[in-house]
């Protein structure tokens, strides 16, 4: 099933970052932790052009620290980048933004003048919830359902740093539908525009493989099935999903282990890691070259 979305207030958010962006110093790109790969909007640097970005791995208590090592060394090595995991609901972790940013933009900071920076996203990774927590006081607002934020606003913090928000923006077109099935297993995609019943066996898919005793120990499995329908319709009789007459409800079931990954419930999960992305960079460079042959 290929996963689309793009409201058209994502193309207008584009258009007016691109006329802000000149009066901005610094990008803070806020990613979610367990997908920083699909989560990392490839708009974003393009728009940036030359400044430097702190890539923020959000929601870092629902990945497995493990892998989020792994991402904050890849992006550690990139130019001109800083990376950082924290919680957005632990206001002390938050706090260390403030630091990096007039780390990375020293010249302004010696000058005394005001660092400029722009929070940029995909929706639903926690911006609103990252201002808040930054400005210490409620200031954009907060939803759990993604693109919540649509209109842009600058607010300044009163310590030498300056916060432009931005509406969630997504690309027009997801070339990896893996990336877009990821998206929608946390949630960045509005369960209007997906099939539980689809994401879910994609994410149970993935737990079978990955993360076995996880799926074990939340369910109270003895065995392992083979295959994620399967396991899908082991959670709902687990859970008592069943319609009148004793049939299984596929749905119900599916939006169980849908929610219950999403809360973390399951513990620590990231769904992808710096190999895959390499491996997925390899396979268009090497599609790239074959089609240049061809030619």
């Amino acid at each position: 099933m290929a996963v689309t979305w793009y409201p058209g207030h994502m193309h207008k958010a584009q258009k007016l970052i691109k006329e802000v962006m000149p009066q901005v110093d610094l990008v803070i790109e806020v990613m979610d932790a367990r997908i920083p790969f699909s989560s990392e909007n490839p708009v974003v640097k393009e728009l940036r052009g030359p400044r430097p970005c702190l890539k923020v791995l959000n929601k870092s208590d629902l990945a497995d620290p493990a892998v989020t090592a792994e991402w904050l060394q890849y992006f550690s090595q990139q130019k001109d980048v800083r990376a950082i995991a924290l919680t957005t609901t632990r206001k002390g972790e938050t706090r260390k933004i403030l630091g990096l940013c007039r780390e990375m933009v020293p010249l302004r900071v010696q000058r005394g003048e005001p660092v400029r920076t722009m929070v940029m996203g995909i929706p639903n990774v926690g911006k609103s919830t990252l201002i808040n927590a930054l400005a210490g006081r409620a200031i954009a607002k907060v939803g759990d359902e993604p693109a919540v934020t649509k209109q842009q606003q600058r607010i300044s913090l009163g310590n030498g740093i300056v916060l432009s928000d931005t509406p969630g923006i997504l690309w027009p077109r997801m070339e990896d539908q893996n990336s877009g099935h990821r998206l929608a297993v946390t949630g960045a995609i509005k369960n209007a525009a997906i099939t539980f019943e689809d994401i879910a066996v994609y994410a149970g898919e993935f737990l079978l493989q990955h993360y076995p005793q996880a799926l074990m120990t939340r369910y109270k499995l003895n065995e392992l099935p083979a295959e994620a329908t399967e396991l899908i319709e082991g959670i709902g009789r687990k859970r008592g999903c069943l319609r009148p007459g004793g049939v299984l409800d596929l749905h119900k079931a599916a939006e169980i282990l849908l929610k219950e990954l999403r809360a973390g419930k399951l513990g620590g999960i990231s769904l992808e890691t710096p190999a895959i992305f390499a491996a997925l960079a390899k396979e268009r460079e090497e599609s790239e070259s074959t089609l240049s042959s061809e030619d």
